[in-house]
């Protein structure tokens, strides 16, 4: 059982959590970042398969090049948007990978706990969700330690496989980009650059059945209404 105050404390975490790109050269002391990978190395995953790993890169001249995939993806991505909106996509920052004192590479091994893994063989992307799982452990981890977090997540896998000399079976899933800030935003990135809003609970739930409203008795309004606050 956890007390009334243990459980607010979780939510506030799970709330006040952002994707931050912007970070100060200050190291983080190596108990930090050890607690943020055993939080992650304790996130639920499919028939325990386990299929993380984690590259911490501190070197400069590696996450220099880390940076530079990022960016040519970044340029590469920008076609599909127009107008203001491309303005907007370009301006997302990926400098945070050269800010930050490390940015750790999370890589998913599809092969991990043999041919038959409880689970992966009736649906094989849970082994990228298990991973997933870590990543947001990893993220409230560091939410709760004071640390801020950036997740860049548009490269070309073949150009991080090669900077940091990754097998080629292994998926390099996710930059982590972790430091210290003195702008943690109080929405997310994107909700503050109005590139999109957040899309009301009340709007995804469905009952028993795909597009089925649930009851007149529970309005939207009590959905959104009874999300857990932190006092």
């Amino acid at each position: 059982m956890f007390s009334e105050f243990e459980k607010q404390a979780l939510y506030k975490a799970i709330y006040a959590r952002r994707d931050v790109r912007t970070f100060l050269s200050k190291k983080i002391p190596d108990e930090i970042v050890l607690n943020l990978l055993h939080a992650a190395h304790h996130g639920p995953s499919v028939g325990f398969m386990q299929p993380w790993n984690f590259i911490i890169v501190s070197s400069d001249e590696l996450k220099g090049r880390l940076a530079w995939a990022a960016d040519k993806e970044r340029r590469a991505l920008a076609i599909h948007y127009e107008g203001e909106k491309q303005n907007k996509f370009l301006s997302l920052k990926i400098e945070g990978i050269k800010q930050a004192p490390i940015t750790i590479c999370v890589t998913c091994d599809p092969t991990r706990g043999g041919s038959h893994v409880l689970g992966r063989n009736s649906i094989p992307e849970t082994d990228i969700m298990s991973t997933a799982c870590a990543i947001q452990n990893m993220w409230l981890a560091a939410c709760v330690e004071g640390v801020a977090m950036g997740w860049v997540s548009f490269y070309k896998k073949s150009d991080v496989r090669e900077i940091l000399n990754i097998p080629y079976h292994i998926d390099p899933i996710a930059l982590i980009s972790i430091g210290y800030t003195d702008d943690y935003p109080d929405k997310p990135i994107l909700e503050k650059e109005n590139w999109a809003k957040r899309t009301q609970l009340a709007d995804l739930i469905f009952k028993d059945t795909w597009g089925a409203p649930l009851d007149a008795a529970e309005s939207p309004a009590d959905i959104e209404s009874s999300q857990p606050r932190a006092k």
